[in-house]
């Protein structure tokens, strides 16, 4: 059985995540220290606690994410014997995800990790005013008819598809009067529904690049090693492992379509019967399940999923 290891965007914090991990093992405390040192801040107070308005911020989310996904990961390293490099083929992480994948997989420290994501979550919030940007989710509908809708509800303005997320959901971003077009237009062009979605900024689309230019020089500042596995990358929908490729394809991926459904889809063609999901949530285990006929999905976030589950070749 081949494996690959996938990592969980924004959307899929909560509050108290990474909490059991932390009390029950040294290896997860570890990695939630580490990260707190990176960033001069308790963020796993943050995370263990709330108050879930600030962990949902940007800035915090991101780090956070990343820091309950890499707990998990060396939990298995440390409990179950797992090994990334012997027991897995792939990794992939949906959007920030990718930060989490490529540390897992040793490409990045995960105080490096850390310190980037902070730099990323602030960039994207700043990128463009309150207000501004909008998204909005497309429900029983492909790319292609998705990208038609976003370019006819332009009209001059950004408008484009942000995540194309399998299962008939893709995700526009742009500018909000353009997003409430879209909305608009979507029953006309018999889109199943569309909906408004709760975002500080519009991800993924280009009134992102001044985020883009950030991460540019935040990462030709960090050392990039080449990951023990590749990493399954959003916008070209391949793997990399080559440093200078998994550097421009990070930059290109600020403003480019998180294509998980042909991410999710080259894994399976690759090879790939089982995903194993590691944070926080079950997102990603359910769209694997959508786009993958066959394959298994599991979603591993607390010390009673590690418990139960094993070890990762059990």
């Amino acid at each position: 059985m081949t494996t690959a290891l996938i990592f969980p965007g924004q959307g899929s914090q909560a509050v108290g995540m990474g909490k059991s991990l932390a009390e029950a093992f040294p290896a997860a405390r570890a990695v939630f220290d580490e990260v707190d040192a990176a960033l001069s801040q308790k963020l796993s107070t943050l995370m263990f606690e709330g108050p879930a308005e600030e962990l949902t911020l940007t800035a915090n989310a991101q780090p956070a994410l990343m820091a309950a996904s890499l707990a998990v990961v060396k939990v298995l390293e440390a409990e179950a014997g797992f090994s990334l490099k012997r027991d897995a083929a792939f990794v992939a992480g949906h959007s920030l995800g990718e930060y989490s994948a490529l540390a897992a997989a040793g490409a990045f420290s995960i105080s490096d990790a850390a310190r980037l994501l902070r730099i990323r979550g602030d960039a994207m919030q700043k990128a463009v005013p309150a207000g501004e940007g909008a998204m909005a989710a497309l429900l029983g509908v492909e790319l292609d008819k998705a990208r038609e809708l976003a370019a006819e509800a332009a009209q001059g303005q950004v408008c484009e598809a942000a995540n194309d997320n399998g299962g008939g959901q893709v995700v526009l971003s742009g500018a909000k009067a353009a997003i409430e077009r879209a909305i608009a237009l979507a029953p006309e062009r018999g889109i199943k529904r569309a909906l408004s979605l709760p975002v500080s900024a519009p991800f993924h689309c280009a009134l992102m690049q001044p985020a883009a230019d950030a991460m540019r020089d935040a990462l030709a500042k960090v050392e990039v090693r080449a990951p023990v596995v590749p990493v399954m990358a959003n916008v070209g929908a391949a793997p990399l492992s080559d440093p200078d490729a998994i550097r421009a394809s990070l930059v290109a991926q600020v403003t480019g379509t998180v294509r998980w459904r042909e991410c999710v889809l080259a894994l399976a063609d690759a090879g790939v019967t089982r995903f194993i999901e590691v944070g926080s949530g079950k997102v990603l285990a359910g769209l694997v399940k959508r786009i993958a006929a066959g394959a298994s999905a599991i979603s591993i976030g607390t010390a009673d999923d590690i418990k139960s589950y094993g070890t990762p070749n059990g």
